[in-house]
């Protein structure tokens, strides 16, 4: 089957978004498709949101392949008969983020005006997908609130996950994600200040720019946590990735409502890890099950701590509960050959 994979990116910004169309990429491949990949470069401007979708709306690649997958918005809006979307997230700040501080326009008539042209304008382009898949089960309730479709969720697997391994079980909790505010790396800090052993703190990943990075290192040197916190702020390869998780205690990430469970927890179970997260967490939740497979605290500093000394002070059951991660891929068919052959059915 010739295929197209068709994004939006933000230039300049890379992360999960872009992981899980080229590594379906690859796997596509790999099952003998012909594959074409397509990125529309995406400015999100809400001034200039609509001029970018009706851009899109006027690409035709209905010629150029038998099916179009379609990840995120808006590329979901290019016309195919055969159209598939793996719905990632809705513009967040016109949805579920609207009565939050993150809204992008002020809550005025023109403000209303355009989130509802953009409501409506989802639903007729999602509506004419032969088939929708999400990442969780959190944006398929989303895109049934908010547009009234019904989806079914497809758990992205992540790309070679037998590079990683386990060298046991050391003294630090890795977190390996993006530094931005809403993965709340400073929600881990502050939890440190509240720590009864001895366990250490580990935080690895790129930022989209060095403000809250120093603010973090601040907070780490204005309260004496030099000994116990390591902040590596740069790109992670994969390769390091697995070498930094192979000899740690326990993975955490505690995202604000993240849309999926994130590859930071899929990460930590192939290394046969237990994941820390939070109650408030979001997708995240649909992997994490509380004393099963990690902790699953409440979002508060102390709260944290507490699950953080647990993992220390009773490795036994912390070793159990990696062990539970890596039986919980399975569990929700989280791997290549499901998602092809959905995508391609």
């Amino acid at each position: 089957m010739r295929i197209c994979l068709v994004s939006s990116y933000v230039p300049f910004v890379n992360g999960g978004a872009r992981f899980i169309v080229e590594w379906l990429e690859q796997k596509l491949r790999e099952h003998g498709h012909e594959v074409e990949r397509f990125y529309l470069p995406f400015v999100d401007s809400p001034h200039d949101l609509l001029d970018q979708m009706a851009a899109f709306r006027m690409i035709d690649l209905t010629q150029a392949c038998d099916r179009m997958i379609c990840f995120r918005p808006p590329a979901y809006v290019l016309p195919h008969p055969n159209k598939v979307l793996w719905f990632i997230h809705h513009i967040r700040v016109f949805y579920d983020l609207w009565d939050t501080p993150y809204r992008a326009v002020p809550d005025t008539p023109a403000g209303r005006a355009l989130r509802q042209a953009l409501i409506e304008a989802d639903t007729r382009a999602i509506g004419e997908a032969r088939k929708v898949y999400t990442n969780s089960q959190v944006v398929s309730g989303r895109l049934k609130h908010y547009n009234g479709i019904d989806s079914t969720p497809l758990y992205p697997p992540i790309l070679a996950p037998e590079r990683f391994r386990n060298d046991g079980y050391g003294d630090e909790i890795v977190a390996v994600c993006r530094i931005e505010k809403h993965k709340r790396q400073q929600l881990l800090l502050e939890a440190m200040l509240h720590t009864k052993s001895d366990v250490k703190l580990r935080i690895c990943g790129a930022s989209a720019g060095p403000q809250h990075t120093a603010e973090l290192r601040r907070f780490v040197a204005r309260h004496g946590l030099s000994d116990k916190v390591t902040i590596d702020a740069r790109w992670i390869s994969e390769q390091e990735k697995a070498d930094c998780l192979a000899p740690a205690l326990a993975v955490a990430y505690l995202p604000v409502d993240e849309d999926s469970y994130g590859y930071p927890s899929l990460e930590g179970a192939h290394s046969t890890k237990a994941v820390l997260t939070t109650s408030d967490a979001g997708g995240v939740l649909e992997f994490v099950e509380d004393g099963v497979n990690g902790y699953v605290a409440a979002p508060d500093p102390r709260a944290v701590a507490e699950s953080m000394d647990r993992l220390y002070l009773d490795r036994a059951r912390t070793r159990t509960m990696g062990e539970a991660s890596a039986r919980r891929l399975s569990e929700l068919k989280i791997d290549w050959s499901h998602v092809v052959t959905a995508l391609t059915s």
